[in-house]
């Protein structure tokens, strides 16, 4: 996972986690393990005892789907002859429409003074600004270096997961917020750094700060619950979608595997004309 197949260390983890966790619960319950004599039906009980432990189905989904994975390595290796994870039904996932914040409400933060004049105030908007204007993820923006900036053909260079790079357009409007930018950043910290972003040290920025950016800014506009870098990423592809832009741009923008990732922003969009349907149409 980790060199092949270029996995983030997060989802090596977790897989790591959910393997451990199914181990235990084999050794629980027939003590040694032993991998030749895990069968089908020990599996779905696995996943019942999940289901009964109140553990989400999302949770458990992707629990199996570590299994899964790991039964097709040992198959791989020629360790099994067959995966006793196959055809083992799942609880029905609910899919959950992605928070985004409304359009007007972004253009209120980024128009109407909420940030100071100071490095902290233009490198908190250059955060907030890049985000809704690039659609990237959070990890994308922490290994941006100057040289992935391109201010006069108007693209950011990132690298995504499983270490894929893609080139991004930013806003026109953008270009006069990072030229700002660095000449603060320079100023204040010198022109040494290895990343765009940086702390108020001049360190590489980091995830809990963009994070405590995020939410703070957001908080001053939005009533959400949650208030994240990934809201703002799903505030960028639902804005582009309700503005008309084609669902395989968007997928291309945001860096998804497959389409069926960048779908989910058309119920969005669906439940939004929906909605103003209902307020509009004298049956409604």
């Amino acid at each position: 996972m980790k060199y092949e197949k270029r996995n983030s260390s997060h989802t090596v983890t977790a897989y790591k986690n959910d393997l451990d966790q199914f181990i235990r619960f084999y050794t629980e319950s027939i003590e040694e393990f032993d991998i030749y004599k895990i069968d089908n039906k020990f599996v779905r009980k696995w996943v019942v005892s999940l289901m009964e432990g109140k553990v989400s189905p999302r949770s458990i989904a992707r629990k199996v789907s570590s299994l899964k994975a790991f039964f097709k390595y040992l198959m791989k290796l020629g360790i099994l002859d067959k995966s006793p994870a196959m055809d083992v039904p799942l609880p029905k996932i609910r899919k959950k429409l992605p928070n985004f914040v409304e359009e007007a409400n972004l253009a209120h933060l980024l128009n109407d003074g909420f940030f100071e004049a100071d490095f902290r105030g233009v490198r908190d908007k250059m955060v907030i600004s890049l985000l809704y204007g690039t659609g990237i993820r959070l990890s994308e923006l922490l290994n941006i270096k100057d040289g992935d900036v391109d201010i006069n053909q108007y693209y950011i260079k990132v690298t995504g997961k499983r270490d894929k790079q893609r080139v991004i357009p930013f806003p026109r409007s953008l270009r006069s917020l990072i030229l700002e930018y660095k000449e603060i950043r320079n100023e204040t910290f010198g022109a040494g750094s290895t990343r765009f972003i940086v702390t108020d040290k001049g360190e590489p920025a980091y995830e809990k700060l963009i994070y405590r950016i995020v939410n703070n800014y957001l908080g001053k506009v939005t009533t959400l619950e949650k208030k994240s870098p990934h809201v703002i990423r799903h505030t960028y592809a639902t804005h582009l979608l309700n503005k008309g832009a084609d669902l395989n741009a968007i997928k291309k923008l945001l860096g998804h595997a497959n389409l069926s990732a960048t779908e989910i922003y058309t119920h969005t969009t669906f439940e939004k004309l929906h909605s103003i349907y209902e307020q509009a149409h004298p049956r409604g």
